[in-house]
């Protein structure tokens, strides 16, 4: 039997979510949007690639939640992006009641489905969709850090000019410019980073990869990033569905791990047929350390916001 994987929100980075899960044959896939119209005809146009591109899995689009019933997973794109003049608050709040409703209805229909949210502020929604859904951890899964490690590898292989297949980096923390990528830790084929380029030249490359979205948004205008978020969901997804057990960075619920309690937080983890199946505590330095506890204070500012709402 097919595996089903639901997408919510078929704006860009649901519906390139849908295609590339269609075209790795990973899965059936339901695309839902409250835009009638909108997830129905670009369904029928993904469904419609499978002759060219070889796929064959089934693509439906709808706007009722009966028909995501018996998803395996469900990824949470759905949301809008911060506009000028909004005030963080105001996309927090705005936001948070299109996951929690999200987060509901899904698991309405799929009461065994493990949850990916894409949605920003992404830790903060974590945390809303996984009290709003009284999930066990292991199945509420944030996607950040594979695309922020995806962001800082593509500028360091820029930089050094060789493959980004031969970089081995990590970026912890938040999804925002409080992420903390790990250079310590980066390499190149083993080579260490600090071999390879000066300390100013790695410092840039951090606050780029910090920035990362915001530049983005700055070319733009209109919009954000989506073939990228899109092609880490999908990473995330087949890590699952496969049983692959690939140790990627993601934001998960810690309970001590780090010195952080409570909230949701870009660390290492195992993804597998559980969804989370083990969280991996690396040893960090002082600086590292300061650096993950700022970055955890402004997530657990967002959620106090949403806490005090509630």
């Amino acid at each position: 039997m097919r595996k089903k994987v639901t997408v919510v929100g078929a704006g860009n980075v649901g519906a390139n979510c849908a295609l590339r899960i269609a075209d790795k044959e990973l899965a059936d896939v339901v695309l839902l949007d409250i835009a009638d119209g909108i997830p129905q005809g670009k369904g029928l146009d993904i469904l419609q690639s499978g002759p060219v591109q070889g796929y064959d899995v089934n693509i439906t689009g709808t706007t009722d939640y009966a028909d995501t019933a018996g998803s395996d997973i469900v990824v949470i794109t759905a949301g809008i992006a911060r506009k000028p003049g909004m005030s963080r608050d105001d996309l927090l709040a705005i936001n948070n009641e299109v996951v929690k409703a999200a987060a509901e209805n899904a698991i309405k229909y799929s009461p065994n489905a493990i949850l990916i949210l894409v949605t920003n502020p992404l830790d903060v929604m974590c945390w809303a969709a996984w009290k709003a859904t009284g999930l066990p951890k292991n199945r509420v899964i944030g996607m950040a850090g594979v695309l922020d490690t995806a962001r800082f590898k593509t500028f360091l292989g820029e930089a050094l000019n060789v493959s980004v297949e031969n970089i081995s980096a990590l970026v912890l923390g938040g999804h925002g410019d409080t992420m903390v990528p790990i250079t310590r830790l980066t390499n190149v084929s083993g080579i260490p980073l600090s071999e390879l380029l000066p300390q100013e030249q790695i410092d840039a490359i951090v606050t780029r990869t910090q920035n990362g979205g915001a530049e983005i948004v700055k070319y733009l205008k209109t919009g954000s990033a989506y073939y990228a978020p899109s092609a880490a969901s999908v990473e995330m997804v087949e890590s699952i569905l496969k049983d692959k057990k690939k140790v990627l960075p993601c934001a998960a619920l810690l309970e001590g791990e780090y010195g952080i309690n409570g909230i949701f937080f870009g660390v290492p983890v195992k993804l597998g047929a559980g969804g989370i199946e083990k969280i991996y505590e690396v040893a960090l330095s002082d600086t590292e350390k300061a650096a993950m506890a700022k970055s955890a204070a402004s997530v657990q500012e967002m959620v106090d916001v949403l806490k005090a709402k509630a």
